[in-house]
């Protein structure tokens, strides 16, 4: 293992056991509203704070760019992308789908990436050009080629709903032509199990760097593609993604791109 995603699996690691402490009683929590259905515990705050400590710990001069603190100023060429609790919803109603996810980013690369799952201890883990891994076992995208076939993830407009109803077209239009759409709450995780062939494919619209950035990396070590609506590869700071093997991948573009929200230059 790359000895920085060993530091990164420490760190998540380390998260985990947090978040799974405070499992055991969630009336404990203390939670407050970021914006509309967007929520913050002092959980995804002692996660963060305990992933940042390890990494800058082993690597003082790298940057950061985390979902609570933000970004740290920093001129280095690599920086750690955090999100210490996706799925934080979930989380809060006792609902076990959620998970840690970091990635590593160099010169806007990623090339290290670890999601880990406290509640089934599931550690899917991947560095550039050395394949995705779940607990130590080597992982693919499934190999379903019809979209007719295929098990699909996604994500509701939660925060800014003025795309909503744009949404529930396209996710009509999208339950006719597949085998199932599914929306577990934590898309780091969604992302994880395209990696892992659990599902076909994934997309999702109003997404941060945060959520997409460690699965990106799983999906493209096991054998599969990732962009925007349009097909484009330069997604991460674009908001909307689209996942999933080859195959799978070329169908959903053709029904996602009259739907992309990003400005092409003319």
């Amino acid at each position: 293992m790359h000895p920085m995603l060993h530091t990164a699996v420490k760190a998540a690691r380390r998260a985990g056991q947090i978040i799974n402490r405070a499992s055991l009683d969630i009336n404990l929590l203390q939670v407050n509203k970021k914006q509309h259905n967007d929520f913050v515990t002092n959980v995804d705050t002692a996660a963060e704070a305990a992933i940042i400590d390890t990494l800058h710990a082993a690597y003082p001069e790298h940057g950061f760019l985390a979902e609570e603190s933000g970004a740290s100023a920093s001129e280095s060429e690599n920086l750690w992308i955090i999100d210490p609790l996706d799925g934080t919803t979930n989380f809060i109603h006792g609902f076990p789908q959620y998970c840690v996810s970091i990635a590593l980013s160099h010169r806007g690369v990623i090339t290290q990436a670890v999601i880990y799952d406290p509640t089934r201890n599931d550690l899917f883990t991947a560095s550039r050009g050395c394949g995705s891994f779940l607990n130590d076992r080597r992982i693919r995208v499934s190999r379903r080629d019809r979209l007719a076939d295929g098990l699909i993830g996604t994500g509701f407009p939660f925060r800014d709903q003025s795309g909503l109803d744009e949404y529930l077209k396209l996710f009509s239009e999208m339950t006719r032509v597949c085998a199932g759409l599914r929306r577990p709450g934590a898309a780091a995780l969604d992302l994880a199990y395209v990696a892992a062939g659990r599902y076909d494919g994934f997309f999702e619209q109003g997404i941060q760097p945060w959520d997409v950035a460690a699965g990106s990396l799983l999906i493209s070590e096991a054998g599969g593609l990732v962009g925007n609506y349009t097909g484009d590869s330069t997604f991460l700071y674009q908001h909307e993604i689209v996942a999933g093997n080859s195959k799978q991948y070329a169908q959903m573009v053709q029904i996602l791109r009259p739907y992309s929200r990003v400005k092409t230059p003319i």
